[in-house]
């Protein structure tokens, strides 16, 4: 009774100071986030007369003079590329940029589009952000989760909790894929609670078509014009500058944070025909010369060192000179199409450069350009009208894609909507020129040495002297917090903080010779490796080669049988002078210490990125085998819905048919790939899209008589990439079939959608491309679908 009666007098504060509980007040110093509310200056009495109202005054924990904040992030872009630095893209707004301000030639990522973004907002490194491979090869082990801890406050959370306005543009990539459902759960979307950006318009999967995307705006999901003019790297700086503009008006007092992050020049390469055509001709004499013209060129601007080798093509890469004629006019429109490409979002990234100018803010807005998250991407291969082709490691010959071409318009197709394409292995390689690799390459830095330009008029002189400090995309965080004198929080939402990974790059701005700050840095990314210390760098190539359809001896590499490389960087600078066996000693205690920063960081196991390569079972995919849908089902991802295309099933359709019913009943992927099941003039129709070099349709020989049916769709499949037994029923008689030869193994594409009643985004069938999104006529009451058992 006595322990009842004290806490009943502590709760009517009729306990001495001493003996009541008093909660510990919140420092104001920003070591925990949120900020304490500001406490009321007003007089609270029993009456009004004998009280006092005074507004408390708004809160400013910034510097007087706190610069707005824009960071644009190009995407499969390498070091090699922009004519800025010597490469054969036009790049005008880049060359803006680094005229107005620097630029660095030492600077790096992560050599994968994800683990890049999260370092990127984080200032961690990637794993220990758990993000050590892209979303959708997420695995559980705490590096490679694909969620970025709330440990881990990110850029947005913190400046926004200072008083900045947030907002974000374009591919985000960093949400789990089985989390951007309309069910979320929405913590980890751009503006959700983990994340923390006021405001986002863009994609959340790794790639989207640019004439189609699956677009999102903070939590909703938004349809593009269907609109011959539309693109989505136009629409992004349309979108930014209507947010300036709201700032603006609304919170002009705010300084800004603009993460401007398009899908440009990222697979599937969309351009318009007269962007590519400006580029007609000059890369008539392949890749190899290619790389030798823009290697002349770094050189003579003094981008690169005058003693820089250049470095060799590997042996298992395809030269021009092994293309057979008849295929060369489809690679050179291949890197024509995609020079378009990147020069337009370039293009596009001036506009918003250019309303900053408009509304007289420029001068006090630091600009970080970073000219790619990774070095230009090899994942095309031998050239493909389907993105994913390779993805899947589904087996083909260029002339079967020339084939499936002429049907779509030949050459003319190449980069509009009705294929997926990527260029071939070789204009990657030669997009990194002078280094060796590309993308998903971490030991070497054609996989992670990007072009980055900053430009801050107010605080930056322009100076064209390229600054050859070693540094990595995880600094750009920390510099923002040195610039605005933020000592990075300790608690944030009452989670403690990790430590900062990155170090600061202002000691830079004013002078190209200062020494470099930053002494250790390790890479990693499907056991490709590499740790830096000091001007050394020590490296091993790993089990993944990206330019190959299959890895020789993936399955069984151990990590431990690697042969390691070192390297000098300060008299080789593009990793052209392997010394290993000059410096055994150096190279041991290098492995050593890429081993300790390996356990710090979650990098173990060493090589779980390529989990699911091995084991694609264990994917990311729904709990779930048995689902009812409706017409309300749409937008649902593919990684979250029914494996129609790759598991053996069973969907039956509730559906009334008017007279002559058209219109899809459901579909699932999109114009590179994917399956449909569709009415035209009452014809029943199932049609299964390899991927554009193959069709395979079932229709039925006869209308649908106006009415309600059960329509029927029984697939069976025998294991992933098997052949598929397709099977059409109504009201239990069988009306049609079809043998699809061989199935996708994993997925169609990375961002189309599961849609009943309608076909969203990119259409599966070329039959109803111009009646997109041909909507069912007639009235579907549910369609019930059943993973089965394989035979």
């Amino acid at each position: 009774m006595k322990i009842k009666a004290l806490l009943v007098a502590a709760l009517c504060g009729l306990l001495p100071a001493t003996q009541a509980a008093t909660p510990t007040a919140t420092p104001n110093d920003g070591s925990v986030l949120p900020f304490p509310p500001i406490p009321s200056a007003s007089i609270a009495a029993p009456t009004l007369a004998e009280s006092k109202m005074v507004r408390r005054a708004e809160p400013n924990h910034l510097p007087a003079d706190a610069p707005n904040i824009l960071i644009i992030l190009l995407d499969d872009v390498g070091f090699g590329l922009a004519d800025t630095y010597g490469g054969p893209i036009h790049t005008p707004t880049l060359s803006r940029i680094a005229n107005a301000g620097i630029s660095y030639n030492a600077f790096h990522t992560t050599a994968i589009c994800s683990p890049t973004r999260a370092a990127l907002l984080t200032g961690r490194n990637h794993q220990r952000v758990g993000s050590g491979t892209i979303a959708e090869r997420a695995v559980d082990w705490d590096g490679y989760t694909g969620e970025i801890p709330r440990t881990s406050a990110t850029l947005a959370k913190v400046l926004g909790d200072y008083g900045y306005a947030t907002a974000a543009f374009g591919k985000w990539h960093n949400t789990p894929a089985t989390q951007t459902t309309a069910m979320g759960p929405f913590t980890l979307w751009p503006t959700g609670p983990g994340i923390g950006f006021d405001y986002f318009y863009g994609f959340l999967a790794g790639e989207t078509s640019q004439w189609e995307p699956r677009l999102v705006e903070n939590f909703n999901t938004i349809e593009p014009p269907h609109d011959e003019r539309y693109h989505l790297s136009e629409d992004l700086a349309d979108q930014a500058i209507k947010w300036l503009r709201k700032h603006r008006a609304f919170s002009p007092d705010k300084p800004f944070f603009m993460y401007w992050a398009p899908g440009a020049g990222h697979g599937p390469h969309h351009i318009f025909k007269e962007w590519a055509d400006k580029y007609k001709g000059q890369f008539d004499n392949g890749w190899d010369a290619l790389r030798e013209r823009t290697f002349a060129r770094q050189q003579a601007l003094g981008w690169i060192p005058a003693d820089t080798q250049l470095t060799p093509r590997a042996d298992n890469m395809a030269g021009w000179d092994s293309i057979p004629e008849s295929e060369r006019p489809f690679q050179r429109r291949l890197m024509e199409v995609f020079a378009g490409f990147v020069e337009h979002v370039d293009t596009q990234a001036g506009k918003v450069i250019d309303e900053l100018d408009r509304l007289g803010v420029r001068d006090n807005t630091i600009v970080f350009y970073v000219f790619g998250d990774n070095g230009s991407s090899a994942e095309g291969q031998q050239g493909s009208i389907s993105e994913l082709l390779a993805q899947n490691q589904i087996p083909n010959t260029v002339a079967q894609q020339l084939a499936a071409l002429d049907q779509l318009g030949g050459l003319d197709a190449l980069g509009g909507p009705k294929v997926d394409n990527i260029y071939h292995a070789g204009w990657a390689w030669a997009g990194d020129t002078p280094f060796q690799y590309t993308k998903l390459i971490a030991s070497h830095f054609g996989g992670t040495r990007n072009p980055l330009a900053v430009s801050w008029p107010a605080h930056i002189k322009p100076d064209q002297t390229p600054r050859p400090q070693f540094h990595h995309v995880n600094d750009i965080a920390p510099t923002l917090y040195d610039i605005l004198h933020i000592q990075p929080p300790k608690v944030v939402d009452g989670f403690p903080q990790d430590p900062i990974d990155g170090t600061s790059m202002a000691y830079t701005f004013a002078d190209p010779k200062a020494p470099g700050r930053k002494l250790t840095q390790y890479f990693d990314n499907n056991g490709s490796r590499g740790i830096y210390r000091d001007g050394w760098y020590a490296c091993t190539f790993g089990p993944l080669t990206p330019w190959l359809t299959v890895s020789p001896g993936l399955a069984t590499w151990d990590s431990n049988q690697d042969i390691w490389e070192l390297y000098n960087l300060k008299a080789d600078f593009s990793q052209a002078a392997n010394l290993a066996a000059q410096e055994p000693q150096r190279l041991g205690a290098m492995k050593t210490l890429f081993l300790n920063d390996a356990k710090e960081n979650k990098v173990f196991p060493i090589g779980a990125g390529i989990w699911l390569r091995i084991h694609p079972e264990d994917r990311i995919k729904t709990p779930y085998t048995s689902w009812q849908f409706d017409a309300t089902t749409t937008r649902m991802p593919e990684f979250t819905a029914p494996g129609l295309g790759r598991e053996s099933n069973h969907v039956a359709i509730d559906a009334e048919l008017g007279e002559n019913a058209s219109g899809v009943l459901y579909a699932l992927g999109g114009a590179s790939g994917g399956l449909t099941l569709y009415m035209d003039q009452g014809i029943l129709i199932y049609e299964y899209n390899m991927m554009i070099i193959e069709r395979y349709t079932a229709r039925s020989q006869n209308k649908l008589p106006a009415g309600k049916h059960r329509i029927e769709v029984d697939t069976a499949i025998a294991k992933p990439g098997a052949p598929a037994q397709v099977v059409l029923s109504v009201d239990g008689q069988e009306l049609a079939r079809t043998t699809v030869k061989r199935t996708v193994p994993a997925a169609f594409t990375a961002s189309e959608t599961f849609d009943v009643g309608t076909d969203l985004g990119s259409p599966v069938s070329l039959d109803y491309f111009d009646r997109r999104p041909f909507a069912f006529d007639g009235t579907i009451d549910s369609v019930k679908v059943a993973l089965k058992s394989p035979e």
